[in-house]
């Protein structure tokens, strides 16, 4: 085969690559930062609060998975994350059930709740199951600040 015919067909070869890259993109939902973030727990558990908040904490119902939260990542109910009115998305969060002293770090991936003044979080399903109110679907909670997030609210 000429040189020509390869380079041909590399050329193909390679639009045919993109195409498919792209077709996946669009398959997925879009951009790689709606994919959920995780983050390693064990890098928070010795780190002293920024700030200490209380208030009540309720739960995602089941319904709202796979829908977008405020910052674009989908909701997944097996991730630990949380809905806050107004800390940056991709703070982390401890938080404690006053009443039995369990206690869970999440990551701010949406706005809410707005039930209410008293409440300050909602949680996600795995977060509410760590901290046994699946049953109660509301606890009071106590809220420590352990770093602050950076990502701004996509634009709607």
């Amino acid at each position: 085969m000429s040189r020509a015919g390869c380079r041909g067909r590399r050329q193909l070869a390679g639009a045919l690559f993109v195409l498919a890259l792209s077709l996946g993109a669009c398959a997925s939902g879009g951009t790689a930062s709606r994919k959920p973030v995780s983050f390693d727990p064990r890098a928070y558990y010795a780190r002293t609060a920024i700030e200490v908040l209380h208030g009540t904490a309720s739960y995602y119902a089941d319904s709202l998975a796979g829908h977008s939260t405020a910052s674009g990542e989908p909701y997944d109910p097996r991730r630990f994350t949380a809905a806050h009115r107004h800390l940056p998305f991709g703070t982390i969060l401890r938080v404690t059930r006053v009443k039995t002293g369990q206690w869970v770090l999440v990551r701010v991936n949406d706005r809410g709740p707005f039930a209410g003044r008293s409440r300050i979080l909602d949680l996600s399903k795995a977060a509410a199951r760590e901290l046994s109110i699946l049953q109660t679907g509301v606890a009071e909670v106590q809220v420590e600040v352990l770093e602050l997030g950076h990502k701004p609210a996509r634009r709607r």
